[in-house]
């Protein structure tokens, strides 16, 4: 059986990061403590985060990689899920759609937790030294962000990769935390020159590490683990003994939040996994490419740790209704429009929660609503990744470009809303899902040097390759305990 995450533990290099981690006073949580903080974390961190703010450069903020945030900026303890439901009347279908919110993550977003699931494991195996090599972070946004956060955390060195045409807060950020920033050519769909990159680091550079997000898995065992769990949550707060769960929506990107999925399939064994991406680079739809402006979501290829067999839908979002969107939601006349139409006033003040990337997600979420003629019984939900903090220029940008917004625009985008439709979407069937996976050798067999053994396991050998997230969880908490004890803090 292949093996989806190295685990093997050299102890002379882990007692040397123990001894580090010691120095720094650092302590590391589990994913059981990410899952359920009220009752997991002890104490004394819980009483030493109160004079802590949510984006501090803190090695306690190892312990805020978690779901249940108490939403505020500084000194926050835990809580319920942050998520939010969005009622029919805004979105214009009948099913009710829950999105967790990643906000109240450290950075922002919640690709800290990602990253520290591709990182931790290394650190208390002893596969990296900590003191002595660096971590590149490849990535279309937020993942290099969280990679770069998590390390200085850490008090080791990074370097962040991602492409030139993101937004200039990513980038004003990145350079306070991050060792050094590379920017690539193009935008989130240039995923191939990030890929580049990297080999030319490979070839130039000594004690250095790649994390690539679209094929670490520790990034869906992180979402499997911790995300299906919030997830599960919030479900059962919000169906009761009435409601359905349907599917998840999930932008492609990296893959990563796709686990969460992989779990609730487990929990809800008739529930669907869509997985959305950009019209205007529809790989999986129609093999398409092009660039787009949903931030964060690479494309163009098919991420290695996507479970293509156990994907049943693709969706295409034209990404001129997330731009839209951003606007109605986050102009002052859009959102006093909204209250004046009977939309929650709490609702109206939360919607700055979704980035670009978000609104894309809700975006495939209704047309997936659509397309199954869901009720109100019905629930699907999805992930806000990112919220209004990262994208202020872009909406400066659109004013510029627009004008200023008007009760005019107001009425357009709410229609657009109301007709969205099911449009450029598919059911995947055998060949379908079959196709899609063959994407794979291209990038990762034929530039990516994997191996083609691994990739035919992936689809032939399904049920042995992709179910083994549940034994690393159980594994990594065991190993990531055990070096807190070495720590002896």
């Amino acid at each position: 059986m292949n093996k989806l995450i190295n685990l093997k533990v050299d102890k002379k290099q882990r007692q040397k990061n123990a001894e580090a981690c010691k120095k720094k006073g650092i302590i590391l949580p589990t994913y059981e403590q990410m899952k359920d903080p009220v009752n997991k974390i002890p104490q004394k961190i819980k009483d030493e985060l109160k004079g802590v703010g949510l984006w501090d450069i803190h090695p306690r903020n190892l312990f805020r990689i978690t779901w249940k945030n108490e939403p505020v900026a500084k000194g926050g303890s835990y809580g319920k899920v942050n998520y939010m439901v969005l009622p029919p009347k805004l979105t214009g279908c009948k099913a009710n759609i829950i999105g967790m919110v990643g906000k109240y993550f450290p950075t922002g977003a919640h690709k800290v937790g990602a990253s520290f699931s591709c990182l931790v494991p290394r650190l208390v195996t002893g596969q990296f030294d900590v003191e002595n090599e660096k971590v590149v972070w490849p990535s279309t946004g937020n993942y290099c962000r969280g990679g770069a956060y998590v390390a200085a955390l850490l008090s080791c060195e990074s370097i962040a990769i991602l492409p030139a045409e993101m937004s200039k807060e990513r980038f004003e950020w990145l350079k306070k935390v991050a060792g050094e920033v590379i920017a690539t050519p193009g935008c989130e769909s240039n995923v191939k020159e990030i890929f580049d990159k990297c080999w030319e680091l490979r070839k130039t550079r000594n004690n250095i590490q790649i994390y690539n997000q679209f094929e670490e898995f520790g990034n869906p065992l992180w979402h499997y683990e911790v995300t299906g769990s919030a997830m599960s949550e919030a479900l059962a707060a919000e169906m009761g003994t009435t409601g359905r769960y349907r599917g998840a929506v999930l932008s492609s990107g990296s893959a990563g939040t796709l686990g969460l999925s992989y779990r609730l399939k487990e929990i809800y064994p008739h529930s669907k996994l869509a997985v959305a991406e950009a019209l205007q680079c529809s790989t999986l739809l129609d093999n398409g490419f092009g660039g787009h402006r949903i931030e964060g979501i690479g494309d163009k290829h098919v991420p290695w740790i996507h479970d293509v067999k156990n994907t049943d839908m693709a969706v295409a979002v034209d990404d001129e209704a997330p731009i839209r969107m951003m606007r109605l939601f986050n102009e002052k006349v859009g959102t006093d429009m909204l209250k004046k139409e009977g939309i929650d006033s709490a609702l109206v003040d939360k919607l700055n929660n979704l980035g670009i990337s978000s609104l894309g997600n809700l975006v495939g979420a209704i047309k997936f609503a659509k397309y199954y003629e869901l009720t109100e019984n019905d629930y699907v939900v999805t992930i806000f990744t990112d919220s209004m903090e990262l994208y202020g220029s872009r909406l400066e940008e659109l004013r510029n470009e627009r004008g200023a917004y008007s009760e005019r625009n107001f009425e357009r985008d709410m229609q657009l809303i109301s007709d969205i439709g099911i449009d450029h979407m598919m059911e995947l069937n055998y060949p379908d899902r079959k196709r899609v996976h063959n994407l794979k050798y291209y990038t990762w067999v034929e530039q990516q040097q994997r191996d083609v053994t691994e990739l035919n396991a992936q689809w032939y050998d399904h049920e042995n390759y992709w179910n083994q997230f549940a034994k690393y969880g159980k594994e990594i908490n065991g190993l990531i305990e055990e070096f807190n004890k070495e720590i002896g803090l």
